[in-house]
């Protein structure tokens, strides 16, 4: 079944009148572009986060989700290798909700952005009329490209690239969906080593993601059972790989390169990097199993709608 979250994205961008030459990233992206005049531009994401779909604050601390609230945008800024500059934070409260903890949400906050010079700077306070509405954060992110990188986006896999993705996978509602680490260094080091053709982060799942970077790069896939990183929580599951493929909000990068490039970025230090496929001709994702046979891949990830 399609993706429905996929569908309204491509509705949306259809609808869109912004000039290229003003706005040349936009919907669909991880982050659009905007240029300022001359060869100066900003990139801007946003991330809605909600209780009880995102986290549960009947087990997560506020501070904890104010550090993956600002995580997951800053992981938007890897996404596309760019740097971070700044954020805007608005949440809507719960009645009664009271200071103290969106006081401990803003040390989160606050902690999570100073780890990438990426400071709070504003932002809106709303409130429910009653107690039974839930609790919710958005996060709006500034970043700007890296000198001699230009932002990487999701439609330039090239048949006969390396799918290519940082870390481990799967598993990921054990605890790293609350603690995970944006790839902003490791992006750029990547981006500076070698040419790097597509980039986004996984956060639907693998094979979500993975079947929108092919989609949008008129390309297919076929990944790799043997290659792909399992995560030590996804190995504790019932089934790993399932896990890996379809989990989600696993916040490493997934890339494309031309397998040339691959020596330069193997070995770099201190970022594990894994070769996890190719990409083929055609529009389908495939994916050879431990058994060598290639089987069709249905995109089981997250879908929002």
């Amino acid at each position: 079944m399609p993706n429905k979250e996929d569908i309204l994205t491509e509705w949306f961008a259809r609808q869109s009148q912004a000039p290229k030459s003003r706005f040349p990233i936009g919907i669909g992206d991880d982050m659009a572009q905007v240029r300022l005049g001359g060869d100066e531009s900003v990139l801007i994401t946003t991330d809605m986060l909600l209780d009880g779909t995102h986290f549960d604050l009947s087990t997560a601390t506020m501070e904890r989700v104010g550090i993956k609230a600002m995580n997951c945008s800053l992981s938007d800024c890897a996404a596309m290798a760019t740097i971070p500059v700044c954020a805007v934070v608005a949440v809507a409260l719960p009645k009664g909700f009271g200071s103290a903890k969106l006081k401990r949400l803003h040390k989160g906050l606050v902690k999570a952005g100073r780890k990438f010079d990426c400071p709070l700077i504003g932002g809106d306070i709303t409130a429910w009329t009653d107690k039974s509405s839930r609790f919710a954060v958005n996060v709006t992110m500034l970043s700007r490209p890296a000198p001699g990188i230009e932002p990487v986006r999701r439609n330039g896999a090239k048949v006969g690239d390396l799918i290519c993705v940082t870390g481990t996978l799967g598993g990921s509602l054990r605890r790293k969906h609350l603690s995970f680490t944006p790839r902003v260094h490791e992006a750029l080091t990547i981006a500076t080593a070698a040419k790097i053709h597509a980039m986004m982060d996984i956060t639907d799942g693998l094979s979500t993601d993975l079947n929108r970077m092919c989609k949008q790069s008129d390309v297919g896939a076929v990944l790799d059972a043997r290659w792909i990183p399992l995560s030590s929580d996804a190995k504790r599951t019932a089934h790993p790989l399932a896990s890996a493929l379809h989990d989600g909000e696993d916040f490493e990068l997934l890339f494309a390169l031309h397998s040339r490039d691959f020596s330069r970025i193997r070995d770099l230090p201190g970022i594990r990097i894994s070769c996890v496929g190719i990409f083929t001709e055609g529009k389908y994702l495939n994916i050879r199993g431990i058994d060598g046979r290639i089987r069709r891949l249905k995109p089981g990830g997250y879908d929002h709608l």
